[in-house]
């Protein structure tokens, strides 16, 4: 004898919270319990704006003129893993991340770049 599972509503949302923050799941399933329609809000979007100005304001203290100075990619690193250790793996030590930076002009020629990885 086979059990079958049914639905007792056509629609669902889940919010958990998770080390890197707020996950928010929203689901629509039809008549057969088949998923139709889901909307995934992860940390890592309710994070990009605050990640993206943090790694500005490094990049205001370590770059100079065409220039990255060292321990730009540690800066950069430190600040990815405050708002999502997730993104960055928080299961891989400190400073080594594998990460890229370029430096562009204002014509977007990479004028100088440092990476690891």
């Amino acid at each position: 004898m086979r059990a079958r599972a049914r639905s007792n509503r056509d629609e669902g949302i889940g919010v958990a919270e998770a080390p890197r923050g707020t996950l928010m799941h929203h689901y629509r399933i039809d008549d057969n319990g088949l998923i139709t329609w889901v909307n995934l809000i992860i940390a890592t979007g309710h994070n990009n704006l605050a990640m993206n100005q943090a790694i500005l304001q490094v990049a205001r203290a370590y770059v100079d003129g065409n220039r990255m100075q060292e321990g730009m990619l540690n800066r950069v690193e430190a600040v990815i893993r405050c708002y999502d250790p997730c993104l960055s793996c928080a299961s891989h030590a400190f400073g080594e991340m594998p990460l890229a930076i370029e430096l562009a002009d204002a014509a977007d020629n990479v004028v100088d770049r440092l990476s690891r990885g």
